[in-house]
């Protein structure tokens, strides 16, 4: 009996995939201008069927594809792939890596998408391309409607035209992909809300508590503070609930609680541990405090050294504003979150370190740098360092290996470091060396008041000597300015 459950379950599973695969359209160069023109906005992605980029987008994309196909306005999610039938179209528009996504209107390119990779933000931000950037409510139904949303909104109320009503509407197409605006000059409304000539922005319902209020009124009566700084500052509130489409609103310091954060299946537990954070944070405007759903962020307690959260209490892990990690080991508690903040912003707190062990031997042409010794082997060294981010994993970087090892050898008599660190198992300075991909390399130079600088150059044994020549705070006792080797006198 159990075992047919189980089939059924996953036949349902296997269906539902496919029924979600089938909301996306797919396109070839055949068919792509004749289908995409008979849409009003659509989305197109451009992939590759074995780039791990494309894979994990494909359920996210598919899911918000099967949501917008039913709004009102609807949008249309399509894909092309771009290795075998849509070899033309990618070429055509200038596709030249994978996952590509682009906004098209009525058969033509609006623009590139640089929205959220996660299905719910597709969703947010392509229905923010539809229709006007500001809904207009023209009815008491349609404002209690729209400020019944399960997200922020922001309301216009105007009884005249003035220069607030037009700041309002250049504010909404500025930032409709981040925003729902809508606005009314309706009498009935205006009556009904008891503004007039004030913007206002409100919380939904889940997110509504006592330490701060529901509604927040701008009357932009200073030109210091816009209303685009205003929506911002206040948008998620005393605690935001951080989630990985926003995650670039919430800036250092910054403290997170993370727990089961679910306001579908469990709005009620998830308000009970976020309202003692905001309790916090009510006391302390030096911070900027957040909730965070711990299986959404597995990755990120993993850079805290965390690999599973093993209590039903709330995690706590923040940053200072240099971006430096700390960890709260006190149980979850009102008190000790307070304490934690306080001494994060008063510097009290040892910095969380991600680091392999320190090599036993360090003395090879090459420098194993680990998070435990980055700042001592290259910010403090007072030594050039020409430094390598690599993951293991990394064929280029396996490739690189030789070369890297060959170069250690050339310079080891040379005032110059040669050095490599595993960029998944330790942390450096990030905002001194910003690492995208791999390998990725930098030359640090001896003067300390000089940033490093990221090196573009050939992957070469003879690229390398001649940058390192050139760049060298001396002159190579064994390379010219030019990377040419000196010769052996006489």
């Amino acid at each position: 009996m159990l075992g047919s459950f189980k089939f059924v379950l996953l036949l349902s599973l296997i269906y539902l995939c496919k029924a979600a695969e089938e909301d996306v359209l797919d396109l070839t160069d055949s068919d792509f201008s004749t289908l995409i023109s008979e849409h009003d906005t659509a989305l197109v992605m451009f992939y590759a069927p074995w780039c791990g980029h494309c894979k994990r987008l494909k359920p996210e994309y598919a899911q918000a594809a099967g949501i917008l196909k039913n709004d009102e306005t609807p949008v249309m999610l399509a894909k092309v792939d771009c290795t075998e039938g849509g070899k033309s179209t990618c070429e055509k528009f200038s596709v030249s890596g994978y996952p590509t996504l682009k906004i098209f209107r009525k058969g033509e390119l609006s623009q590139e998408y640089n929205g959220p990779r996660e299905s719910n933000g597709i969703v947010k931000y392509m229905r923010a391309q539809v229709g006007p950037s500001s809904k207009d409510l023209l009815t008491v139904a349609d404002y209690e409607a729209f400020t019944s949303k399960d997200e922020v909104v922001v309301v216009g109320f105007f009884e005249k035209e003035t220069d607030l009503k037009g700041e309002f509407l250049k504010t909404a197409d500025k930032m409709r992909e981040e925003v729902t605006f809508g606005h009314t000059s309706a009498k009935e409304v205006l009556e009904k809300s008891g503004y007039k000539d004030n913007v206002v922005l409100f919380r939904p319902k889940r997110l509504q508590n006592k330490f701060e209020e529901s509604s927040i009124v701008y009357k932009g009566d200073t030109d210091m503070y816009s209303l685009k700084a205003f929506i911002k500052e206040n948008y998620h509130g005393l605690v935001g609930v951080r989630q990985k489409e926003n995650i670039q609103d919430f800036t250092n310091p910054l403290v997170v609680a993370y727990y089961d954060v679910d306001y579908v299946k469990n709005p009620k537990g998830t308000n009970y541990w976020r309202n003692r954070v905001l309790k916090v944070a009510k006391e302390m405007n030096e911070v900027n405090f957040a909730v965070s759903d711990k299986d959404d962020f597995t990755h990120e307690l993993n850079e805290f050294g965390m690999d599973y959260v093993k209590t039903d209490k709330p995690i706590v892990a923040g940053r200072d504003s240099d971006g430096n990690k700390f960890i709260m080991t006190a149980e979850f508690s009102i008190e000790n979150l307070l304490a934690f903040s306080k001494d994060l912003i008063d510097g009290k707190l040892e910095p969380f370190i991600k680091s392999e062990a320190l090599p036993e031997n360090n003395d090879g042409p090459v420098k194993v740098a680990v998070g435990k010794n980055f700042k001592e082997l290259v910010t403090d060294s007072g030594r050039d360092a020409l430094v390598e981010f690599y993951a293991p994993w990394c064929g280029h970087c396996q490739k690189l290996a030789p070369v890297w090892d060959e170069l250690g050898e050339k310079l080891k008599n040379e005032d110059v470091d040669i050095v490599k660190i595993d960029a998944t198992a330790n942390d450096w300075p990030k905002s001194l060396y910003d690492v995208s991909g791999f390998p990725t390399i930098y030359w640090k130079p001896k003067d300390s008041t000089k940033k490093p600088v990221r090196y573009n150059g050939g992957r070469s044994l003879e690229d390398f000597l001649k940058y390192v020549s050139e760049h060298a705070s001396s002159e190579l006792k064994g390379w010219d300015r030019k990377g040419v080797a000196k010769k052996d006198e006489l």
